[in-house]
């Protein structure tokens, strides 16, 4: 349950991957959060779970009510067609900003994702765009973050490149670089984000593990098998063989597959690295976490917890 006399943050995606994170690091900044939640959930001090979902303005009216401001985590990364990201990243986003603007609670952060500045790249892109969009035209006080690459403890994405490199072999695009950031970096920025102010709202944020340009997909190959103590091939992919890729998956996995053909069409793009221009001011937010020892730290994690 929520403590008294603390301010209130509500919590979208509370219970995902980054949602986890941003949980766990706005009850020790002192903050409760009222978490959205499809299902039941441990108690936890100065946590209150909510049941109900992005659909459900009732629910959401509940989540929003007091609150001093919403993060909001929740999206779809994998779905079967464009009505899916259409329903989790737009209509979602939409009606959450509908209840915020209704409840009077004017300060907004949401997490979209640097693929909203591709959007024709993929439907996963267009419906982060579209959902941005929806953010910049509100009456809301509100920040955007497109983190690039997230990693971390509790991550099921890129788990797959690390189970690769156990295997000798991690598959990669061909070419291009991408920036990464490990998921409790991520998560000390929104919640600093909160607070909103000069400089900070009305902005969209890209932020990173500061490493400038980025990382070379085989650096970044390379850098895993590192973490995991092999030296894995890798195996650089054409978009031709990343959508074959993507076909295989499917096949095995259905619905459940990773890497699906709009997946291939962005991690084919060559530029996925931070923009410059859109950096956090230092005296907000700065990493703290290395990368290198992010991932080993990680990849140790996997292990401590049987994923590999």
């Amino acid at each position: 349950m929520t403590g008294t006399g603390q301010p209130v943050i509500a919590l979208t995606g509370a219970t995902g991957f980054v949602g986890q994170a941003v949980l766990d690091e706005a009850v020790n900044a002192g903050y409760s959060v009222r978490a959205l939640t499809r299902r039941e959930q441990p108690e936890r001090a100065n946590v209150q779970w909510v049941r109900g979902e992005l659909g459900d303005s009732a629910s959401l009216s509940d989540l929003t009510r007091g609150a001093e401001a919403t993060i909001h985590v929740a999206g779809v990364v994998n779905a079967p067609d464009a009505a899916g990201f259409e329903a989790g990243n737009v209509t979602g986003t939409l009606n959450l900003i509908e209840t915020a603007v209704a409840g009077g609670i004017p300060r907004f952060v949401h997490v979209s994702s640097l693929s909203a500045r591709e959007p024709e790249l993929s439907t996963y892109g267009a419906s982060k765009a579209r959902a941005e969009k929806l953010v910049k035209a509100s009456p809301l006080d509100w920040t955007i973050v497109r983190p690039p690459a997230i990693y971390g403890p509790r991550d099921r994405e890129m788990f797959e490149l690390f189970r690769a490199a156990r295997w000798g072999v991690i598959p990669t695009p061909a070419e291009g670089r991408a920036s990464m950031i490990h998921v409790e970096d991520l998560a000390r920025l929104l919640v600093a984000l909160v607070r909103g102010g000069q400089g900070i709202s009305g902005r969209t944020f890209e932020p990173d593990d500061g490493k400038p340009q980025g990382w070379d997909h085989y650096e970044m190959a390379r850098a895993i098998g590192w973490a995991m103590g092999r030296r894995p091939k890798v195996l650089g992919l054409s978009r031709k063989s990343l959508e074959t890729a993507a076909k295989v998956d499917r096949f095995f996995r259905g619905t459940k597959a990773r890497m699906t053909m709009d997946r291939a069409g962005y991690l084919s793009h060559p530029d996925w690295v931070v923009s410059p221009d859109a950096g956090v001011p230092a005296s907000l937010w700065q990493p703290r976490i290395a990368t290198r020892e992010g991932l080993k730290a990680t990849a140790q994690w996997y292990r401590d917890h049987k994923w590999l």
